[in-house]
């Protein structure tokens, strides 16, 4: 069965295979991609759809599947047990499944900011996704009869249902959960967002092996900065479960704490919280409810979460790890379990005591690790290396640059941060570029704004502000006199480097300008967005020269040969492809990857090409001409095992040595092993 997302039809099922709903017209399939097979949730803002991705490997075809129609469902469903809440008869593979979040439009206030409060919701997500025990974003769609969010489906029952059928839990099981989920707290919280909904309910246990709890349903989730945390706003949350200073409208990170110490009782008692709470007394009387005794240690720690004064409970997850001596590393995924091809991620722990190598399968040249530089407090989302070869500098999530000595390894110096006086960014770093000179270093953030610091004195030179969304890429011309930034909003802006004045704004994207690439004399410009296309431009007249369009998926990286005669691209349909500008042709296309990609790194010499991909890899291959002038591989891909997903990789001017970053919140130094 498909179902159709059209909220008005009035007989939304039709057969399995229908491109078009037999009741009202509409197109059955979400982006081309994504087929909902039955409603699994609905509430006053939208619905939750059981949706499978028809463009996962193997998934070739979909018979007739009776999946009843649910007001009320579970936020997972088992596809294994024989005691599966909605039996599934569809041949598909486990992992092609996902789930399909629809927003419905409200019908009045203001469209504009709807939209992009939804887009800031969808980058969130994202970012938030990379956490092995968050439900990953897959995609996101805005069209006119609502807006969509596509997220990983994750098979279990969540701890309300496991109660029920279990009973109440032991001090042994809680131990776990607080082991499983104080990380992933850690986490979100680092990324500046409360929760706010954390009850068994929205903690997941996944069944396939190895066993892991997930953390679901980021919908009334905040972003919590400094001013929005002083505010007093709308309270969200469930009844019983949200802290007192929730409910009143002014939820902090302690909240989250608050409702996962409620979360522990109701599950030792089997018991609702409202139950557990006497008026009488002001406090709570869980402890005379329990089935089996808990030990003073966790009875001392429980009821520190669970005070109403929020000056005497805990403030971060990482105090109560301590108070209870757990171990913060991430639960590893297995590929078995995560959709879309996904590889397992190891953790930054292990990562960190172990260096991988890379081996070159056409020659005896091997590459290692030197050096995992740390320091960062947050996902490492871009790296640069200065055109002198001395400097790497490094962006995060948390909000900070940092230099360090690419010789050594040394922190030379941190921009922005905790201290007003540095006037750094106020969000996530997303891209940075130095300047042709090495004197200065630009950086672009989810903020909107550009900012050029002067690298010998350490000092903000100017903030740019002309992007309505994040700035999402930079590069600069080699003659160092025009520099271009990419936003979320699909436009395009140039700037004077010297004086930071705008001088042209393109605009014809229509959603992020993920990649750019400017020409050594600054008058031709590449882009590559997230709309699935590739421009050419010419800016001596401002004019667009050609789109290139071939992927069947967002683009995410570009790089170009020296000669400027062939443009490799890459993307998240997780190909590489090659085309030959000369000619605007289209040249070979290899599936490179077994996830998305997310850079692409090319050395001075343009015979080596690095790839860096969600699946937790980084490949390199070895380039060559071939008869037309196209560029072909000529050397079979080796695999470099990364941490986390690799975010951003690039080669020194001189070619020996490679950085890499990466979701465990390293940057990593590679270089050629000579021996």
């Amino acid at each position: 069965m498909t179902y159709c997302l059209n909220p008005t039809c009035q007989n939304p099922t039709n057969p399995g295979k229908a491109l078009f709903c037999q009741n009202c017209g509409t197109k059955l399939r979400l982006g081309d991609r994504y087929r909902a097979l039955a409603v699994i949730g609905q509430g006053g803002f939208g619905r939750t759809f059981l949706a499978v991705d028809e463009q996962y490997p193997d998934c070739l075809k979909l018979e007739a599947a009776e999946l009843p129609e649910r007001s009320k469902a579970p936020a997972a469903l088992s596809l294994s047990r024989a005691d599966a809440l909605i039996p599934l008869k569809i041949e598909i593979p486990p992992a092609a499944l996902c789930v399909i979040k629809q927003f419905l439009p409200l019908g009045q206030g203001d469209l504009r900011k709807a939209m992009e409060l939804f887009r800031q919701e969808a980058e969130r997500l994202d970012c938030l996704g990379q956490h092995p025990q968050i439900p990953r974003l897959l995609a996101h769609f805005e069209q006119t009869d609502g807006q969509y969010l596509i997220q990983e489906f994750i098979d279990g029952r969540n701890l309300d249902e496991l109660l029920a059928a279990k009973g109440a839990f032991n001090e042994t099981q809680i131990r776990h959960l607080l082991n499983s989920l104080l990380p992933v707290l850690d986490f979100i919280h680092s990324q500046s967002v409360i929760h706010r909904d954390i009850k068994p309910e929205n903690i997941i246990f996944s069944t396939p092996a190895p066993p892991s709890l997930f953390l679901v349903d980021f919908g009334a989730s905040k972003y919590a900065s400094t001013t929005a945390l002083a505010r007093t706003g709308t309270m969200i949350g469930s009844a019983g479960y949200a802290a007192p200073e929730q409910v009143m409208g002014k939820a902090d990170f302690a909240s989250d704490l608050y409702s996962l110490g409620v979360t522990c009782i109701h599950l030792l008692t089997a018991t609702h919280p409202f139950d557990l709470y006497s008026a009488s007394e002001d406090g709570w009387v869980w402890q005379n409810y329990l089935t089996q005794p808990v030990s003073d240690r966790l009875s001392q720690i429980l009821n520190k979460m669970l005070c109403r004064a929020t000056s005497q409970r805990y403030h971060t997850a990482s105090e109560i790890m301590g108070d209870l001596k757990l171990n913060s590393t991430p639960i590893v995924r297995t590929a078995a379990r995560v959709p879309l091809g996904m590889a397992s991620r190891r953790s930054a722990l292990a990562l960190r005591a172990t260096e991988s190598r890379l081996t070159l399968a056409s020659s005896a040249q091997t590459w290692r690790c030197v050096r995992a530089l740390t320091g960062h407090e947050g996902v490492v989302t871009t790296v640069a290396v200065s055109p002198d070869g001395r400097l790497l500098a490094s962006g995060s999530t948390d909000k900070t640059i940092k230099l360090w000595s690419l010789e050594t390894g040394d922190l030379l110096h941190t921009f922005g941060g905790r201290s007003l006086r540095h006037r750094g960014h106020s969000d996530r770093i997303s891209t940075l570029a130095f300047s042709p000179d090495s004197l200065e270093l630009i950086s672009g953030s989810d903020d909107c704004t550009l900012k050029q610091w002067d690298i010998s004195t350490r000092r903000l030179i100017r903030t740019l502000s002309g992007h309505s969304w994040l700035v999402s890429s930079i590069s600069i011309s080699q003659n160092g006199q025009v520099f271009a930034s990419g936003g979320g909003d699909g436009q395009i802006n140039l700037w004077n480097l010297e004086t930071g004045e705008r001088l042209a704004t393109l605009s014809k994207h229509r959603d992020r300008v993920s990649t750019l690439r400017l020409s050594p004399d600054g008058q031709t410009l590449v882009s590559g967005s997230y709309d699935k296309t590739i421009r050419l431009w010419d800016l001596r007249g401002d004019r667009l020269i050609d789109t290139l369009r071939g992927h069947s998926d967002r683009i995410s990286a570009l790089v170009l040969t020296p000669d400027w005669q062939t443009l490799i691209s890459a993307g998240w349909d997780k190909t590489l492809r090659f085309w030959h500008l000369g000619r605007q042709e289209q040249g070979r296309s290899l599936l490179a990857h077994k996830d998305f990609i997310t850079c692409l790194a090319l050395d001075p010499t343009g015979t080596l090409l690095a790839s860096g991909s969600e699946d937790n890899r980084i490949r390199l291959w070895e380039l060559a001409p071939n008869d037309q002038g196209v560029v072909c591989l000529t050397a079979r891909p080796l695999t470099l095992p990364g941490s986390w997903s690799v975010t951003a990789i690039v080669f020194s001017p001189d070619g020996q040595s490679l950085v890499s970053s990466s979701a465990d919140e390293t940057v990593r130094i590679w270089v050629k092993d000579q021996s």
